[in-house]
């Protein structure tokens, strides 16, 4: 609007008055309006005359930015077996509006994992909950399963479990690779995921826009609408390998000097459960040996267990422990660190 005075004698005052939505971090909100008033106060032979106002009103647009990022900054250490098995992200919206997020989890195929190694197995029934208590810790039967995040407000964030099982025959240094994705999606009804944003092409419009401005992600392009973030799961297991060695104590003949293995001889067993280094530490190391028809249970020497090994041989150093029944020796060994071995062992006579 042009406005011009009338008697060039006039003299005049021009004061402008703006009217805008407060700002936030993400920015004045989507859909607002800002107002932008002139107004000319003059005077005509002295005389001070009614002021001319004109306006100028346009909408903010909307500007979509998102991001996930994993929380924390190291694996997630899981046993072969493992149920449950939980990754953390938190999705964020950046925009200056209210939006729904649509999710999805992918499993990477091969390469370098987030936290170095490669990808080498799938997780199994990778599914996404919410953190619906707000407590940062996965918490089965209170956190939901979601697709989408509903109507997260500007500048605020949600924390989203990837939670998966482990199959049971993975081995240590196992690496599985998840990708958490969030979509842009429009906001505006509670409980309905919205329908995919779609950035305004061409020229400004006099109404509400739409420009993507998030940056890339590990699997995205950057203003795609999109953002993408990697975590992993690494396997650290228990490597068990045993062996089972024996040698003579005595004989009836030659009693302890050089016995030979006849009748009436008394053997040594002895079982070495060994964890190799790098791994786990095994627990619960339950073992099982049925004892040889042509041999007995000698019950006075008993069972041996939680012994050591130097050099591969067992020594006797093992505590009282384990049942013999049914002809079978059993007995369970107290935690293996990795690196470690420990043994049970027992005595028999040849028959």
């Amino acid at each position: 609007m042009t406005l011009r005075l009338r008697n060039p004698t006039a003299f005049g005052t021009i004061i402008l008055a703006g009217i805008s939505a407060p700002a936030f971090a993400a920015g004045t909100t989507a859909g607002s309006t800002i107002t932008n008033t002139v107004s000319i106060g003059y005077s005509v032979g002295g005389v001070a005359q009614t002021a001319i106002n004109a306006s100028n009103t346009f909408t903010v647009d909307r500007k979509i930015t998102l991001s996930v990022t994993e929380t924390g900054t190291t694996t997630t250490v899981v046993a072969p077996g493992q149920i449950a098995a939980v990754t953390t992200f938190t999705v964020s919206n950046g925009s200056n509006a209210t939006l729904d997020l649509g999710l999805s989890v992918a499993q990477q195929v091969g390469g370098t994992a987030q936290h170095g190694g490669t990808d080498n197995f799938d997780v199994t029934a990778p599914t996404l909950y919410v953190d619906t208590n707000t407590n940062g810790v996965y918490d089965p039967g209170t956190d939901t399963v979601v697709s989408y995040l509903d109507e997260v407000a500007a500048d605020t964030s949600r924390t989203v479990f990837v939670v998966a099982n482990i199959p049971v025959a993975r081995v240590n240094g196992d690496i599985a690779g998840v990708t958490l994705t969030a979509q842009a999606r429009d906001g505006g009804a509670a409980g309905t995921q919205g329908a995919v944003s779609v950035e305004t092409t061409g020229a400004n419009t006099a109404g509400q826009d739409t420009v993507f401005a998030d940056l890339a992600g590990a699997t995205d392009a950057a203003r795609d609408g999109q953002f993408s973030a990697r975590d992993d799961y690494t396997v650290s297991g228990a490597l068990l390998t045993i062996t089972k060695t024996s040698k003579i104590i005595s004989d009836p003949s030659n009693n302890t000097t050089n016995p030979k293995m006849i009748p009436g001889a008394i053997v040594e067993y002895c079982i070495q459960a060994a964890n190799a280094a790098g791994g786990a530490a095994a627990t619960n190391v339950a073992i099982s040996d049925m004892l040889p028809t042509q041999t007995t249970y000698l019950t006075a020497f008993g069972i041996q267990i939680n012994g050591t090994v130097t050099s591969g041989s067992c020594d006797a150093n093992g505590t009282a422990g384990g049942t013999f029944s049914s002809g079978t020796i059993s007995g369970t060994l107290a935690s293996i660190p990795a690196g470690s071995a420990r043994t049970l062992y027992f005595r028999a006579t040849i028959n």
